[in-house]
Parts: structure tokens; sequence; C-alpha cells
């Protein structure tokens, strides 16, 4: 498949569709570094020297006099403490990916239960970015409880016609629009699964950011669950690395897994620094982003309204974390041209991450909110969707000269 990018009055090339999905991954990336006015600037994003930046002050979180790590000791020791305290667990074990500790964590279950079987939702992870791992790696059965945009319920788990090890929750399920369930249905979903002698384990990558929503800490939020994983730099703006948290026992047996995967590395000590970093600095400031998220939605439903927009939807409607979507009745392409046309040509970068096709004419994006977010009133959010919504007609109208045309 090829795509014509205009250059200019008369001029075109022609791009394969991976050359043009490089293209626009290499302009959205320069908008959003360009940008004066954004939601959230990610540390992931960010050039090496201002990731490097993140250490500046790494002597106040821990003691750089003391030795390096090496496979594990030291200050990742110190990491895996102060993880397994936050949630209120015995013991924690540091992993380089959040991929690799849940295999471990299901895999360890499995040999508990005696049933490699695990329940879980037809959106998570596993199932949608993990090239079924956990069946071609690990020798789990993973088995889909529902595939409705919401977290299993407690019905739904007491009715599944087979018997499953674990039932695996995602905290928030992030496909279905970084949804969580209430607190009281979280509970009757863990009691049930408990009802079937199924351990429960949460893909908590993003459970640091669900307090708010659940009006819970993380400690008791976890405490429902057998073991928990999460993540250090979805919400941490860490360099990388997870952590699998549990029982002693279980968490012992993890570490030997974790030397035959290959995850037991050599040293880790940037990371780990990053990690204490995002714990220390990100964690406090998260319920912020979360209400300020809530404000954000509001405004860009009322830009949209008031844009006369033929339909729009921001999903949840009240975001249950610091993250959602905006599903818009438009192609990938012209959502995508209008969001990176109004980054170069207002500096205001509203809808940073890329655009995905749901259906004909329509298309949806995630919105974040973080530190750089929370000094946008209201009135500025609706005044960027105004921009945004004059820029989007052009472009469905197709009223933009050849010569303003962009190859991204």
């Amino acid at each position: 498949m090829t795509d014509t990018a205009e250059q200019g009055p008369g001029q075109s090339e022609h791009f394969t569709e991976e050359e043009r999905l490089k293209r626009r991954f290499a302009r959205r990336t320069r908008v959003g570094r360009s940008a004066e006015r954004v939601l959230a600037r990610p540390g992931s994003q960010g050039t090496l020297r201002e990731r490097l930046a993140v250490l500046d002050d790494a002597h106040e979180l821990y003691d750089l006099d003391e030795n390096a790590d090496l496979y594990g000791n030291g200050v990742v020791e110190a990491l895996e403490e102060r993880t397994a305290a936050l949630l209120g667990m015995e013991a924690a074990a540091f992993f380089p990916t959040g991929t690799m500790a849940q295999q471990v964590a299901l895999r360890c279950w499995a040999g508990r239960t005696g049933n490699p079987t695990v329940a879980l939702h037809a959106l998570a992870h596993p199932e949608v970015h993990e090239r079924q791992a956990f069946s071609r790696v690990s020798g789990l059965r993973p088995v889909r409880i529902t595939s409705e945009p919401r977290l299993p319920t407690a019905d739904e788990v007491r009715a599944f016609p087979e018997p499953f090890g674990a039932l695996m929750l995602e905290l928030p399920l992030r496909d279905a629009g970084f949804v969580l369930p209430t607190w009281e249905e979280l509970g009757e979903v863990v009691a049930a699964a408990r009802e079937r002698d199924a351990v429960v384990h949460f893909d908590g990558a993003r459970l640091w950011e669900s307090t708010v929503h659940f009006g819970r800490s993380l400690d008791e939020i976890a405490g429902l669950a057998d073991s928990v994983y999460v993540s250090y730099y979805k919400s941490l703006d860490g360099y990388g690395g997870a952590a699998l948290v549990g029982p002693g026992t279980l968490v012992e047996e993890a570490k030997v897994w974790r030397h035959r995967y290959g995850g037991t590395v050599f040293q880790q000590f940037p990371t780990v620094l990053s990690a204490l970093a995002g714990l220390e600095r990100e964690l406090p400031r998260l319920p912020s982003y979360v209400g300020h998220a809530r404000v954000v939605a509001d405004a860009l439903r009322e830009g949209f309204e008031a844009a006369g927009l033929p339909w729009s939807r921001i999903h949840p409607e009240r975001p249950h974390t610091n993250e959602f979507q905006v599903w818009l009745p438009y192609g990938v392409d012209v959502l995508t041209e209008a969001s990176l046309r109004q980054g170069e040509e207002t500096k205001t970068l509203l809808f940073a991450r890329p655009w995905d096709e749901v259906g004909p004419g329509l298309s949806r994006t995630e919105v974040d909110v973080r530190a750089a977010g929370l000094d946008w009133t209201a009135q500025e959010v609706r005044a960027a969707v105004a921009a945004f919504a004059l820029l989007l007609a052009e472009e469905a109208d197709g009223t933009r000269t050849a010569a303003g045309g962009s190859a991204g």
C-alpha cells in the first residue's frame, strides 16, 4: 500500500504504508517536543540528556557511596522492600519488564493450584499486546471471561463454565478506556473467584493512580489480591522495570524463575534509582493529575458541543484515572493531521497520542493529564478545542491548500 504526501504545489512523493507511519511517528515526536502547551509531557519522550537528569538528585534517594548492585542486591533490594511496604505485601521482586513478571507470577500460582488456566478479560494486556506469551512461553492457558468494555462481574466469574486456577484483573483496564469497577464490585469479584478456589492476581501496571477512584489506599487495594504487578514507568516516569509483590514464598520462587527467564540482570541501578525517584516525586502527585483530568474531560466535552461537532464521546464520562479516551466521527488521517497542525501552527498540542480507527469514519485517542497539564484552565481547554475544530473542518472538507500539506 502506498500513500502520497504533498510536498508543495505540483509536487508529491509516494511512500509505502510502513514508511508513511514512520514519518508520522517522527513528525508527532517532533511536534510534541516543540509544543509549548501540552496536557502531559512523559519523560520517555525526552532526550538522553533530559532522561539522565532524572538522577541529578539521586543522592537524596539512596546512599550513592554504597556498592553498586550485582544481580539484584543492594539498591534493587531497597526498591523491592519499599514497594512491598507501599502495597502492604510481605515481599517484592524487581523485574526488567511487566510481561516477564506476570508470566512468572502466574506460572508460580499454577504450580500451587495445579491448574494452569488463567481467566482474564479479552482486552487484558497479555491477550492484546504480548503475542500469546502466556501460552507460548509459560505453559499457561488463558481463557476470556468477558469481552465487554468493563471489568468482569462477580456473576460472570461464578458462571464461567470451566475451572480456572487464577483470575487476573487489569486495574485499570486500559484498552477499555482506563476503566475501573467500584470498590464494592471489585470486592465481589474477588470473593467470587475465591468461591471457586482460584487465586486473584492484579495486573496493576497503572494501579498507582487508582486510589482516587476507589477512595482507598494502595495497601487496601492490593490487599484484596494474592499477588500484584506494578510498573515503574507507566505512571512514575522511571526508565523501565516492574515489581511482583505478594507472599514471601511466592516471591522467592519468582526470583528463581526470574533467573531462568533471563531477568536477573548484572547491574540495574540507573533504572532502579529512576524508580525510586518516581515513588518519591510522581506518586504523591498522581491524585492531582486524576482530579485535573476530570476538569479537562468536562472542558473537552463542552468544547466539542460549542464547536458544533456532529458527535463526540469522552470515555469514561468521568475519568477513573488521569487517562481517558476521546472518540470523534472522523477518519484517522483527518484527525491526525488536524492534531499535528495545531501543534505546529499554535504550539498547543491538545491531542498528543495517535488516533486509532474503531469503525468506518470513527476514531479514538487517549488523553493523559500530568504535571504539564495542571495549569490548563477549563477555559483554555475549551479554547484549544475551538482551534482544533477549525483545523478539523479544513481537513475534513479538503479546503486546505496543497502548499500547506505535510508528509506526516
